[in-house]
């Protein structure tokens, strides 16, 4: 055995034990998202179905249900997209008759696409080294890591700006498309922290750690290379474009929403070569609070 594939079985089995040992993060992750979201959804189909909201949930439940039967996600994580998705569709959608194509629904659809494209791309070899994401798909805790933060941030939108008054199909300026481009911001994030991680791993190349820039085993918390740095940008950027005939983004916010994305995508690389790699957070607990930053990021720039 090579130094190269001891580091790398030492790293995994390391981090192996350190999800067991932090698996309470993500079930108060996880059970927070989907309360806040059930509570979310109950508000917005209260008093009454309209043509919209049934047509919205018929969609978010078939996307739901092709993902599970494609064995990207878990039974209770293809439930927990459906929640997710049904908020970023039904916080965005005009009511009583909007389509869901013009609505936050689309974007959120890309981010799966991507995603499930990077794990799939050369998955046999990323099996052979213990890198593959499993055959039984993503797990409803990775789901409301990437996609909590999304949801959530939709949810708030109608609470300050109602849907009748909005302009166009979109809220009027400018706390409205602050909080749409961070929408968009946190589903391109986690776009982008997929891929990277997947695409890096699958093209080879050692990797390096952000905070010291040396060389380190493919795996390891923190660590980029050049090639997944890269596809996650063109990830996130596929998310946002995405975005801008939908939500009618302008090129500004597609921008700061792209730009946002990118810090978040390098905020999660620095937390997990620190805060990770030293055993306080686990890594759904590093992805939603990157996915967090980058929607951050993006209100504060467009406020």
């Amino acid at each position: 055995m090579t130094e190269t594939a001891f580091e790398t079985g030492d790293e995994r089995q390391h981090k192996i034990d350190r999800e067991l040992r932090l698996g309470w993060q993500s079930r108060v992750l996880l059970t927070t998202v989907l309360v806040l979201s059930a509570f979310g959804l109950l508000a917005r189909l209260s008093p009454v179905l309209t043509h919209a909201s049934a047509e919205g949930l018929m969609v978010c439940a078939a996307f739901g249900l092709l993902v599970w039967l494609l064995h990207a996600a878990t039974p209770l994580a293809s439930l927990t997209g459906f929640m997710l998705t049904s908020c970023l569709y039904l916080s965005t959608v005009v009511q009583p008759n909007g389509g869901w194509f013009h609505t936050a629904l689309l974007p959120g659809l890309a981010l799966f696409v991507v995603a499930f494209l990077a794990t799939r791309f050369r998955r046999g070899q990323k099996e052979q080294v213990g890198l593959a994401e499993s055959r039984h798909g993503r797990g409803a805790s990775q789901v409301a890591a990437n996609m909590g933060v999304a949801a959530l941030a939709a949810l708030a939108l109608p609470t300050a700006l109602r849907p009748d008054l909005w302009i166009n199909g979109r809220p009027p300026q400018p706390f409205g498309a602050a909080v749409l481009a961070s929408i968009i911001a946190a589903l391109a994030e986690a776009a982008a922290d997929t891929v990277s991680s997947e695409i890096g791993q699958a093209i080879g190349g050692k990797p390096i750690l952000i905070t010291n820039g040396r060389r380190v085993p493919p795996g390891t918390d923190g660590a980029i290379t050049l090639s997944g740095t890269a596809a996650g940008c063109i990830a996130a950027a596929v998310v946002v474009f995405a975005a801008i005939p939908t939500l009618q983004l302008d090129p500004r916010e597609a921008g700061i929403a792209w730009v946002a994305a990118n810090a978040g995508l390098f905020s999660d690389s620095l937390l997990g070569a620190t805060l990770e790699r030293r055993g306080w957070l686990n890594n759904d607990a590093v992805n939603f609070l990157s996915t967090a930053i980058a929607a951050l990021i993006a209100l504060a720039l467009l406020r």
